[in-house]
């Protein structure tokens, strides 16, 4: 979509079960093998008695979500706050749900973010800002 499509309350979202293969891949491709998230026998000594996916895994979604649905293809991320309430757990469904909060000088979107699992806990909130394409000039 492109900026001057785009208004106040419009909102998209994706959802994803997470597996053991996300969080080994995740784990690979950014390095972080922290044993909450790889070790099952670790992770029960931790206070969530099992592993966990890596919070930036659930956030990683919101990315998904901008580049495939709102505003979609060749929107620009500048910024994204992220706040981790709650754990993700193997098996856990994860919907992401962004919805345009204020459209900004420059072109510029704000988006509030949330994303729950599947009882409808909010996992992460934030807020991100991106550029959506412009219309073409002719």
């Amino acid at each position: 979509m492109y900026y001057d499509e785009l208004s106040v309350g419009d909102s998209a979202s994706f959802e994803k079960t997470i597996t053991e293969t996300d969080v080994y891949s995740f784990a690979g491709i950014i390095g972080d093998f922290n044993p909450a998230h790889v070790n099952q026998r670790y992770a029960e000594g931790t206070k969530f008695g099992r592993r966990i996916a890596h919070g930036m895994l659930s956030g990683s979604l919101f990315s998904t979500v901008f580049g495939t649905k709102l505003p979609g293809e060749g929107a620009i991320y500048l910024s994204q706050s992220l706040t981790f309430l709650a754990p993700v757990f193997l098996g856990d469904t994860v919907k992401a749900t962004v919805t345009v909060t204020e459209k900004r000088d420059k072109g510029r979107v704000a988006f509030d973010c949330q994303a729950t699992n599947q009882d409808g806990v909010v996992v992460v909130q934030g807020e991100a800002v991106l550029l959506p394409p412009r219309r073409p000039q002719a």
